[in-house]
This record gives structure tokens, sequence and C-alpha cells, in this order.
């Protein structure tokens, strides 16, 4: 379906800051780059960095008082802003550094709109907070989420801070799940787009309150807008309190993945 969808201020600039990291991304693609070691086998390249800046350089030329939480930078900005951006330059720097091209740029203002860039496939998927779609050489189509792939992204990245009452490799191997799913592993965010895009059935990853993530705030908020379900591993809205995330293209892959992981 194409369509004209809301391109409110906050959606522009989501959408031109994700464009901006991903010309970075994909200018530096296949260099040799600069590690910046990050501890505990995690590290950033040279491109994450200037994807980070140039993202920033958007934000900042045209929301000077807005805060900023970046995945490189840290917090920037003033403390007491009712106004954050969420900033991860480039997601699945492990498959960026070794050649692959499954990466997502992602960019979010808390509670509000957001956008994560494909570098490679050109494709931008967007929200103002109430509409999701994706722009893909300037037509911009709405998205529609839907089950019928029967693929599920499991994040099978480490830590595992719910583990031993669940691990997502554990669901794997589960006789239920795949009697009913094909799992799939892409380990970046770029995969929750794909839900809300009908490319993916569901996602799931382990963890704490991911609501604020720099890595899922994003993607959370492009899903949110498709119509997708959205919630922690324990079924219960994602807050303070939360634990991972469950993200299925409709009610009854969620129902289906939640019996599952209980």
């Amino acid at each position: 379906m194409i369509n004209s969808y809301p391109d409110t201020d906050d959606a522009r600039l989501a959408t031109t800051a994700a464009q901006a990291g991903a010309d970075v991304v994909r200018r530096l693609y296949g260099r040799r780059l600069t590690r910046v070691d990050k501890g505990a086998g995690d590290f950033a390249t040279a491109a994450d960095l200037e994807a980070e800046r140039a993202i920033l350089g958007i934000i900042r030329a045209a929301r000077p008082d807005d805060a900023v939480l970046g995945e490189e930078g840290g917090q920037q900005g003033p403390a007491d802003s009712a106004r954050q951006w969420l900033v991860d330059p480039l997601c699945g720097t492990l498959n960026y550094a070794v050649g692959n091209m499954l990466v997502a740029v992602n960019v979010a203002l808390r509670n509000g709109a957001a956008a994560v860039a494909d570098p490679f496939s050109g494709e931008v998927f967007c929200t103002d907070g109430e509409t999701a779609w994706v722009r893909h050489d300037g037509i911009d189509t709405r998205l529609t989420p839907t089950p019928v792939t029967r693929l599920v992204d499991v994040n099978l990245d480490p830590p595992f801070p719910s583990a031993p009452g669940f691990r997502a490799v554990d669901l794997l191997a589960h006789p239920g799940f795949v009697e009913r799913f094909r799992p799939r592993v892409v380990s970046t965010t770029l995969a929750l787009t794909w839900v809300a895009a009908g490319k993916r059935a569901a996602y799931v990853t382990d963890g704490g309150d991911l609501s604020g993530s720099v890595h899922f705030a994003a993607g959370i908020a492009v899903c949110r807008a498709a119509g997708c379900m959205v919630t922690g591993i324990d079924g219960a809205p994602l807050g303070p309190a939360g634990r991972g995330l469950v993200v299925a293209a409709d009610p009854d892959t969620h129902h289906r993945l939640m019996s599952l992981i209980n």
C-alpha cells in the first residue's frame, strides 16, 4: 500500500539523521577500520564513531536544546531536557567488521518519532509515533505486520540475565517452537523492523528494560506504530521493571511464543 504519511518535523529529523549515519556506514564499508575496545569482547569501529558524529550534527543543528544519549558518546546536552534522542549509529558492529551487511542505524526521540535505516538496502523505517512506514527510493509504503513467513529472529548475544529460568538458545530447541516457527539469528535490531514489515513473524531477546535502550528504542517505536504486539519476555508491558522483549506480528503469534517461553 503506497500512501502519503505524516511527515512531522521530528519524523523528518529522525529520518534525515538516520540517513546521514547510514551514508557514513555505507561509505566506510569494506575498509580496514580502527577499533576502539569497549571491554568484554565488545568494540566500536571508526564507522560507529563517525556515523554518530554525523547523526549528532543533524540533531544539534535542528534541535540545539535537546539532549542526546549516544551509544558511543554517552549522555550529551541538558540533563533536564524534556526531549532526549537515543542514537545507535551502527547496530551490528560485529557483522559489519567481518563484512556482513546486516546492520542498522537507529535514531529515536524518546516516546516520539523514530527511524531505522538499512545502509545497504536503502530502506528507512520511520514513525511519527502513531503511523509507521518504510521509505525507499522516495516512496513511502505503510508497514503491515504479518506472521505468514513463520520466521522468528532470536537474539543470542550474551549476557543472559534471565538464566536459568529463560535462555533464548533453549527456545530454539523447544519442540513446540520448531514445530510452529523457523528460527533466524541476524544479530542486529534491523530484524525488529522486519517484523513491522512482514518479513518476520516475531523477534525475541532477553535483557532488562529495553524501552529506553539506544539499541532498541527506534525499532520498538516502529513496531508499535505498525500495530505489532510488544511486551517483555514475561508478557508484561515494557518499562523500568521490564525483562527483555517479544515483538510479534499478531496476537496469535505472541500468545504461542509466550506459552513456549513460560
